[in-house]
C-alpha cells in the first residue's frame, strides 16, 4: 500500500495558479476498467463512440487536480474529466471514511441555479417526488423522468427560499456524465421567459467530506453550528471567512457535507482538511461504499429503461400528494399491476465477484443482469445489484452468477448491504 506524500509549500502551486489552469472543455463519457489488487471500478459508457478519425476531446481537470498530483493520485477519465480513482488504497479510503472521516473531490458534478417566479409548479411536472413540501433550507434527492417515467438522471434538488424581489431560489446537484444531457433537459421543459438558469458547472469546487468525524473535522472552518443541520439540511455559510454553500448529503451511506465554493477557496479548504488528517478519497472508494450502501448508480443501475419502481426508488413517487408529471400514467399502471422486475442485492456464496454485465441465471436460464458488483471491504463478502423478474426478487432466493462461462450461487439479500448505527 502506497503511503501518501506533502509536497512542501515551495513545491505547490498558488491557489490563483491552480485556477488559472481549470480546463472548461466540455464533458463526454468514457467506458473503462480500473482495477488494483483491491478493487475493480466500472465506469459506465454515456455517450456512442467517436468516429476512428476523430481526435480525443482533453480531459478537464477541476482547481484540485495539481493537489491529487502531489499526493500521488493514480488519475483516470472519467466522464470528460482526468479524475483520482485512488490515492492511498481503495480499501484504505474506504475505511477510513466509514472509521473517520475522508474528502472527495467532485468538483466534475454538474451544477445549477434556478431561479424564477412561482418555479416549484414547473419543477413539479419533472419529477415524481412532491417539491411543494420542501421549506427553505430542506432538499430533495428524486429523479427527472420521460413520458415512459424512465429515469433521465437522478439529482439533488435545494429550495434556497426567496430571493430580493420574491423569486423562488433552486440549486441542482446533476451527475457529471449527464451534465449536457441534463441542462439541455431543463432548458427544453423549462419556461425560459420565466426562469433564470445558471450553468455553475466549471465555475465552483465541490467538496465531500463524510465519515463519522466529518461534522468534527469540518467544524473548525466553517462559522456557523453543523450541529444543528438535519439529514439533506443547506445553507449559505462562511468557510475560512469566504462565503460558501454546505449541504448534509453525501454518496456513501455515512454522515457528512458537501461544500461548494470558489475555485481558490476550494484549494486552500482541501489543505486544510488534510492538514487536519483528513484522507483524500477517490472514485474507487466512493464507488464501493456507494454500492455498500445500495446507493445507484445512473447509467449502471438506472437509465432512461428504467421506472424508479423497478429501481427500488418508490419512496420518490408521491402519486397521491401531486398532480400531473412526466411518466405519471405508466408510475400509476406499475403500481396497480406491480412491475415486472425489480433491482435486488445479491450476496455471493464464496470468494467470486460479480461485476457489471455478468448474466444471472435461474434453474439454467438467463433472467437478468447485474448491474454492479464489488467485493465488499465493509461486508467482507461480494455484492451486488441486479434487476430480475419479481418472483425471483424475494429474499433468500438463490440465483446463480456467470463468470466466465461457470456458474456461481449468490442470494438475494436484503438492501442496503450496509447501513451505519444512528
Amino acid at each position: 500500500m502506497r503511503e501518501i506524500t506533502h509536497a512542501s509549500s515551495s513545491d505547490r502551486p498558488s491557489s490563483q495558479a491552480i485556477a488559472r489552469r481549470y480546463n472548461h472543455s466540455d464533458q463526454v463519457s468514457f467506458r473503462m476498467n480500473v482495477s488494483d489488487t483491491e478493487a475493480e471500478l466500472v465506469i459506465p459508457d454515456d455517450t456512442k463512440a467517436a468516429p476512428p478519425s476523430d481526435l480525443p476531446l482533453p480531459l478537464a481537470r477541476t482547481p484540485l487536480f495539481e493537489l491529487g498530483l502531489n499526493l500521488k493520485a493514480r488519475m483516470t477519465g472519467f466522464s470528460g474529466w482526468e479524475m483520482p480513482i485512488q490515492y492511498s488504497g481503495i480499501t484504505r479510503e474506504h475505511q477510513a471514511v466509514r472509521s473517520a472521516a475522508g474528502m472527495f473531490d467532485i468538483s466534475h458534478m454538474g451544477k445549477f441555479r434556478l431561479t424564477g417566479d412561482r418555479l416549484v409548479e414547473q419543477l413539479q411536472r419533472l419529477v415524481p417526488s412532491d417539491l411543494r413540501r420542501l421549506q427553505p433550507g430542506q432538499a430533495q434527492y428524486t429523479v427527472l423522468l420521460n413520458d415512459q417515467a424512465g429515469i433521465v438522471d437522478d439529482l439533488i434538488f435545494y429550495y434556497q427560499g426567496l430571493n430580493q424581489t420574491g423569486q423562488e431560489r433552486w440549486y441542482a446537484i446533476v451527475n457529471a456524465s449527464t451534465t449536457l444531457k441534463d441542462k439541455t433537459w431543463l432548458l427544453e421543459h423549462l419556461d425560459r421567459s420565466r426562469v433564470t438558469f445558471q450553468d455553475d458547472s466549471t465555475t465552483k469546487v465541490l467538496l465531500a467530506v463524510q465519515g463519522p468525524d466529518a461534522v468534527k473535522q469540518l467544524q473548525p472552518l466553517v462559522l456557523e453550528d453543523l450541529s444543528t443541520v438535519p439529514a439533506f439540511g443547506h445553507f449559505e455559510g462562511t468557510i475560512l471567512g469566504q462565503p460558501g454553500f454546505l449541504a448534509r448529503t453525501g454518496y456513501t451511506g455515512e454522515d457528512g457535507f458537501e461544500v461548494m465554493v470558489d475555485p481558490a477557496m476550494g484549494v486552500e479548504l482541501w489543505r486544510s482538511l488534510l492538514n487536519a488528517g483528513v484522507i483524500p478519497c477517490g472514485l474507487g472508494a466512493r464507488d464501493t461504499l456507494r454500492l455498500e450502501a445500495a446507493m445507484a448508480l445512473y447509467g449502471q443501475d438506472i437509465d432512461d429503461t428504467t421506472t424508479p419502481l423497478e429501481a427500488g426508488l418508490g419512496w420518490l413517487v408521491h402519486l397521491e400528494s401531486k398532480g400531473d408529471f412526466s411518466g405519471r400514467s405508466v408510475l400509476e399502471q406499475q403500481k396497480q399491476a406491480g412491475v415486472k422486475r425489480r433491482l435486488v442485492g445479491l450476496q455471493m456464496q464464496g470468494r467470486n465477484i460479480a461485476r457489471h454485465g455478468y448474466r444471472v441465471f435461474y434453474e439454467g436460464q438467463p433472467v437478468g443482469e447485474v448491474t454492479s458488483g464489488t467485493q465488499s471491504p465493509t461486508v467482507e463478502q461480494a455484492i451486488a445489484l441486479a434487476y430480475v423478474p419479481t418472483p425471483l426478487a424475494k429474499l433468500n432466493q438463490t440465483l446463480h452468477i456467470d463468470i466466465r462461462g461457470k456458474l456461481y450461487p449468490a442470494l438475494v439479500v436484503k438492501k442496503p448491504f450496509y447501513r451505519r448505527a444512528k
